[in-house]
């Protein structure tokens, strides 16, 4: 059965993120010392990583060897968030943009209350937070300030400075940035290699500067 090459080669580990060290270093160290915040901020352009991060940090934190940087691949919940995995029930994803409501942020905050069904933790991973109201913001305040022991929250936005101040200082704020052009270029080359597609080396830094804007950032294949 093919699969498709953004998944292919969607990290599955923060040390096979490119490009984005500044990040990923302090969230391994965090892991491995176990100094876990309950409430992360990932922000940065679009297809920089942000995403697939969040998933990779829910990832590391459920793993039964977890929390742990290096997630064992191998237990049912780092089989289920793999790249082409099938979900857990445990780590929700919310697209704010069609769920930023204030309904929605309270019905978020009934379901978080009960306890996990299969994990160490119930992880919520709210993509275009931006678009989350300011009503729905505060509805999601208490919650955020004083979440119960097995509730981890993740939002991930293009636009920080658009999530209310009362709940970004209550953070761990993680800038992503695009991919410096040489690690792109880099992560082509092994791309191809790896697919086994010959190629012109003249062409890749034209494939570089050619790239749409944002350029792709962490996985050339990886979506925000």
């Amino acid at each position: 059965m093919s699969i498709a090459l953004y998944r292919k080669y969607r990290p599955a580990t923060f040390g096979e993120v490119r490009g984005q060290e500044h990040v990923t270093d302090p969230l391994r160290q965090a892991l491995r010392s176990g100094r876990i915040n309950h409430a992360y901020l990932f922000s940065g352009p679009r297809g920089c990583g942000k995403t697939t991060s969040a998933r990779i940090l829910a990832r590391s934190l459920n793993c039964v060897e977890g929390p742990t940087p290096d997630p064992c691949g191998t237990c049912d919940s780092c089989v289920a968030l793999a790249p082409d995995g099938g979900g857990s029930i445990d780590v929700i994803e919310i697209d704010a943009a069609s769920h930023g409501g204030v309904d929605d942020a309270r019905d978020l905050r009934e379901r978080a209350f009960f306890a996990p069904v299969s994990s160490r933790y119930k992880i919520y991973i709210i993509d275009e937070a931006h678009m989350v109201t300011r009503e729905g913001f505060n509805a999601l305040l208490k919650l955020v300030e004083e979440p119960p022991p097995h509730l981890k929250f993740v939002f991930a936005t293009t636009e920080p400075e658009k999530v209310i101040g009362t709940i970004r200082s209550r953070t761990h704020h993680y800038p992503f940035r695009l991919i410096p052009p040489s690690t792109l270029k880099e992560l082509f080359e092994d791309l191809l290699k790896e697919e086994g597609i010959p190629y012109d080396p003249a062409a890749l830094p034209l494939v570089v500067r050619a790239a749409p804007d944002p350029p792709v950032t962490a996985c050339p294949c990886s979506t925000s």
